[in-house]
């Protein structure tokens, strides 16, 4: 029962987040959250450095992720030391590759992708957990490799889920006009649309839909990943770690590649991308790795383990860590620019 009020209670948080976030992030005074002045410009004026809201939700994102993984992993016995070493390896080479992809794929040195990000920690997670069983450990095959992935599908589709929230916040991501699509698709999220306001959007910027009606892919991706999230930690809960990773990583993925289709945005000058490719790639490599893996034992799962190991200041700064550097690495605009003044209020002299 515990393990139902547990995803209950996250399922009601993101509803309510969720709620305001669709509203509330496509208007225009939520893409700038504040601007640093740097060097000044003449006389008057100073250069300045903005910070979005989109760092912001990317560093709720990632913490929210390793939350998870920090939870999931405990409940299982995997030593709290254990969880950070993988998930610092994890975030380090997935913030690399999310610029690197993105400029192979799209020849834009400023962009993020997570679907790069995902696709390289697909490959090297196990990797690291097959290094670390075999070489760090006196005793090898002590890793439950399976749920451990198991739990890194589950933190990235939450993580991806609640991330989506800074591609509606900055534009990006962006959805076709609903104009242009199939009736069946108009239909379906005619009430729902999102319409981005702001000139500093990549909507207005790069597609030129601002004030237009377009599909909103950004709220259906972050709808329906923490969804198959919550229902994979359930089942993960409950022992069925093959299901809980097979269907986080086939539903994430199977969106991903369909999800393509209905976006607006520059992808790559493939009809079928390049993320479409890694999506299925992704989908098959896994299914291996359960179909080979999946006879091993596995550990019974214990929430309150994984709660009680939070409440620990070192789990406590690791997450707060998490999200300042994420923040750091990822709110910092490099696409927008600003010229800030200063002046004496007289009357108030």
């Amino acid at each position: 029962m515990y393990d139902e009020i547990f995803v209950l209670t996250l399922g009601v948080a993101f509803i309510l987040l969720f709620a305001w976030a669709f509203k509330t992030l496509p208007q225009e005074n939520w893409q700038i959250l504040a601007t640093v002045p740097l060097i000044k410009d003449g006389v008057k004026n100073w250069k300045g450095l903005n910070l979005t809201y989109y760092g912001i939700f990317i560093a709720l994102a990632t913490a929210t992720g390793v939350f998870m993984l920090l939870v999931l992993t405990s409940a299982i016995h995997v030593p709290i030391a254990l969880t950070f070493l993988l998930a610092g390896s994890v975030l380090v080479m997935g913030l690399g590759a999310s610029k690197a992809i993105a400029l192979r794929v799209e020849n834009k040195p400023h962009t993020f992708t997570v679907a790069g990000a995902c696709f390289a920690g697909v490959l090297v997670v196990p990797a690291i957990i097959f290094i670390l069983d075999h070489f760090i450990f006196a005793d090898p095959n002590r890793l439950p490799v399976i749920p451990i992935l198991a739990s890194f599908a589950i933190a990235y589709a939450i993580g991806e889920g609640v991330g989506r929230l800074a591609c509606i916040s900055f534009g990006c991501c962006y959805g076709k006009p609903l104009s242009e699509c199939h009736p069946i698709i108009q239909r379906l999220f005619r009430k729902h649309e999102f319409v981005f306001t702001g000139k500093l959007k990549k909507i207005a910027y790069e597609g030129g839909l601002d004030e237009k009606h377009v599909v909103p892919v950004q709220g259906v991706t972050a709808l329906l990943y923490v969804a198959v999230g919550l229902v994979a930690t359930l089942f993960f809960l409950k022992g069925h770690n093959s299901i809980s990773l097979l269907m986080t990583v086939l539903v994430t993925q199977s969106w991903r590649v369909l999800s393509e289709t209905l976006r607006a945005d520059y992808r790559g000058p493939q009809n079928f991308t390049a993320y479409q490719i890694m999506a299925l790639v992704t989908i098959f490599y896994v299914l291996l790795l359960v179909y080979l893996l999946s006879g091993a034992a596995t550990p019974a799962a214990n929430l309150a383990a994984g709660l009680i190991s939070l409440w620990d200041p070192t789990v406590i700064l690791f997450l707060q860590c998490v999200g300042l550097v994420t923040f750091l690495y990822t709110g910092r605009s490099m696409v927008t620019a600003s010229t800030i003044s200063f002046h004496i209020v007289r009357d108030r002299i």
